[in-house]
Parts: C-alpha cells; sequence; structure tokens
C-alpha cells in the first residue's frame, strides 16, 4: 500500500495518520464542525516483515510506550497502536474525552486498521490493555478469522466494585445509558495510580500528561452501560477460536492512602476478577500472573517487566509462529 499519508508522529521514530470515521456519531452537546477520528501509529521492523501486531490503549490512555513497539519490531513484528476516537492524538476540541455508548462503535476504526495492515502482512495480532482489552476481545468475537491471536494486558473483563454496587447499580445504569448517555458520574480519582507511573513523582515514565490525564476525564453513565454490556457478554462466553494470551498482576493493592507496594501491584482492576473471567474468553486461553506488575503491565518496574516480555516471546512462539 502507498504511505503518502503517512508523517512523523510525536514518538521519535514512530510515523502516523488520521483514520477517518464516515459513520461516527456526534454525541450531544459535541460540536458539529469537528470530524471524529482515529489514530493509527506505526513503526517498522528493520527487516521487510509480513506480521504485525496492533495495540489498543485503555481508559484515559494514548499510546506512548515506545518501548513496546520496539520489543515487537525486535521480534520481526511491524508494530501498529491506535489512539481510539476522542482520545489522545484524535481528540478534537469540544469532544467528549473517551465517550462511546455502544463498544460496537469501535469497530469503525478497527475494521479500518485491521483492513489496511492485512494488506500488507499475512499474520496479524491484536493486543490491548485494561478497557481496550475487552473493546479488542469483543471486536475478535465479532470477527472471527480477521486476527491469529490476542494478546491482553491486564483487561477489563468485570466490574470492580462491593457487591452493593454490582447488584443495584446495574439496572440504573442500564436506564440512565439509555436516556442520559453523556451524564458525568460522580466518581473521585486520588491520582496514586498516575503517582506510580509519571516520572515528575514516583514513576519512570514521561508521558503527556494532558493526553493522559490525572485526574481523568469524567466517566459518563452510556460509557459505562456500554462497559458493562461488554462484561456481560465475557461472563455468558465469548468463544474466541483463535489462541488468547491474558496477563496480569499477582495482586490488587487498593487503599486510601498512597503506599509504596502501588508500584509492584495492580491499583486498578481487581486481578483475581481478571483471572476467574480469563477462561470464558475462548477455547485455548493462557494466563501468566506477573509477579509485582502494575495495571499496565508493560510500565512495571524490573524485573517485572522483563518477565511481561519473555512470556510475551514465549507465547508467540509456541502458539503464533
Amino acid at each position: 500500500m502507498t504511505d503518502v499519508r503517512w508523517h512523523s508522529d510525536l514518538l521519535e521514530g514512530y510515523e502516523c495518520h488520521d483514520v477517518v470515521l464516515d459513520d461516527a456519531v456526534i454525541a450531544p452537546g459535541e460540536p458539529t464542525d469537528t470530524d471524529l477520528v482515529a489514530t493509527l501509529v506505526r513503526r517498522i521492523a528493520e527487516q521487510p516483515s509480513r506480521r504485525a501486531i496492533l495495540y489498543v490503549h485503555g481508559w484515559n490512555d494514548y499510546f506512548f510506550q515506545s518501548h513496546l513497539g520496539d520489543h515487537w519490531a525486535a521480534q520481526g513484528y511491524d508494530f501498529y497502536a491506535v489512539d481510539l476516537r476522542r482520545y489522545g492524538r484524535s481528540l478534537r476540541r469540544g469532544q467528549l474525552p473517551g465517550f462511546v455508548s455502544d463498544l460496537g462503535e469501535y469497530a469503525g476504526e478497527l475494521d479500518a486498521c485491521v483492513a489496511e495492515i492485512r494488506a500488507d502482512h499475512d499474520l496479524l495480532l491484536l493486543m490491548g490493555h485494561s478497557t481496550g482489552g475487552l473493546i479488542a476481545a469483543v471486536w475478535v468475537a465479532d470477527h472471527p478469522g480477521k486476527v491469529d491471536g490476542l494478546v491482553l494486558n491486564s483487561p477489563w473483563l468485570d466490574l470492580q466494585a462491593t457487591t452493593m454496587v454490582r447488584t443495584l447499580g446495574t439496572p440504573v445504569i442500564d436506564t440512565l445509558g439509555g436516556l442520559l448517555a453523556t451524564t458525568a458520574l460522580p466518581m473521585t480519582d486520588a491520582g496514586f495510580y498516575a503517582r506510580a507511573l509519571h516520572s515528575s513523582q514516583e514513576g519512570e515514565w514521561d508521558y503527556d500528561l494532558d493526553l493522559k490525564s490525572s485526574p481523568a476525564a469524567s466517566v459518563r453513565v452510556g460509557w459505562l452501560r456500554a462497559v458493562l454490556q461488554g462484561h456481560q457478554r465475557v461472563a455468558r462466553g465469548l468463544g474466541i477460536e483463535v489462541p488468547v494470551l491474558v496477563m496480569c498482576s499477582d495482586r490488587t493493592v487498593y487503599k486510601r492512602r498512597w503506599d509504596e507496594t502501588m508500584r509492584r501491584a495492580d491499583t486498578v482492576l481487581d486481578v483475581s476478577q481478571i483471572a476467574a473471567r480469563a477462561p470464558r474468553l475462548g477455547s485455548c486461553v493462557t494466563l501468566v500472573r506477573i509477579a509485582g506488575g502494575m495495571h499496565d503491565l508493560v510500565l512495571s518496574a524490573q524485573p517485572a517487566r522483563d518477565q511481561v516480555f519473555t512470556e510475551m516471546v514465549r507465547w508467540t512462539r509456541g502458539y503464533v509462529d
């Protein structure tokens, strides 16, 4: 395919281009003169390759993990990542950050990105983190034969909350999500995850705090309803036919005050729920628990980060290559 649309990305050594979403629906309150787009980012392997991987980020996120792309390129894969509509590179003036009312809306960008990548590659993996893991899993289930394997980094497969919220919250959210989809929910963000990640605080990573903010953008009821519907699909079983790798930390830490253990645990999702739901994804699921892993496992401190990359190599050699 021609590369005339590609231009230099904000990450050194990477290129990107906009993916036009012709059928995307403007949300109530958004400007009608601003296009909804996704952004495809790539880093090509040193030697010509017919293998590729496409990465999907999580909530309040964008692709900045260049060392992840470099890893896959070193393994002989052309690496691609998509900033979904209303996230990161794709967010435009006046748009509601991260908002959709149905996870199926993301078929627009995933269909287009996969078709573009498939035109030049014989083998394609899909990788997703957190909410992006849920989005990727649902899309693969709905599009059999489009990819050859699925890699999930701390995928959001179930709602972490108290029993009362899980029992009473879902019917209310279902109702409101259809009527008042863009209504913001009153939720707090103590900022502990960002503190554990960013180099300006306790972490080692330097990313754009406008594109991955702390506190995060407002969670809207229609978006949460869409996520809950995705969780319900996972609970019923997705029936994914290709091999799936699920990775998560070995423990979750929820605390009201900052603690150093938050740098070596998942502080966002309940990893026991991830492990419990993983077998419902498909018939060939590999589960790996990463000791000392953070929520975004590829941002974990070493040696946990090294284990993540080792396990991905092991899995691809055993199930894909």
